[in-house]
């Protein structure tokens, strides 16, 4: 479904880096204790987060405890608010890689959908060069999916049908 709120924005760039190298499952049953932990996922409180912050949410087993993630996660809050500075929101930054509506493709099998695009390094690339971590050509296809950015529902899924009218 596509996303315009720019929490749920967050909330889906800090769970899509978390899952780099995991499976979404993992990420799931631990989407609820990264709410609480990341305090809603309130992009300016994580900015905030200290030393101590990090310690905590290191030895917090309710989400994924990378070091790398974790700090990732803080930096790509602050970028995230450097966007919204810039653009007026993150989700305007965002849907101008589209021209502001969803891409429909009409894939017939699950072979068909890539893992990434030319589109998703484009702004892989973006988001890297704005000091983003844990965005890559994949993950950003996968947030582009996530997000409705992009219609890979098969075209036999009820989904595809709803998302594409």
């Amino acid at each position: 479904m596509p996303v315009h709120d720019d929490r749920r924005w967050f909330e889906f760039l800090i769970l899509e880096g978390a899952q780099a190298g995991l499976s979404w499952d993992t990420i799931l049953r631990k989407r609820e204790r990264y709410r609480e932990v990341y305090s809603g996922f309130e992009p300016a409180k994580v900015a905030r987060f200290d030393a101590k912050k990090v310690r905590a949410l290191l030895s917090d087993s309710g989400i994924v405890r990378n070091r790398l993630k974790v700090a990732a996660s803080i930096a790509n809050a602050k970028a995230f608010l450097e966007i919204q500075d810039e653009h007026g929101s993150f989700n305007a930054y965002l849907w101008r890689f589209v021209g502001g509506a969803p891409i429909q493709n009409k894939r017939k099998t699950h072979r068909s959908i890539p893992a990434q695009t030319p589109l998703s390094l484009a702004l892989s690339k973006d988001l890297q060069k704005r000091g983003f971590r844990f965005v890559g050509p994949t993950i950003c296809y996968a947030l582009m999916q996530a997000t409705g950015v992009v219609n890979d529902h098969l075209v036999s899924c009820f989904r595809y049908r709803e998302l594409s009218s």
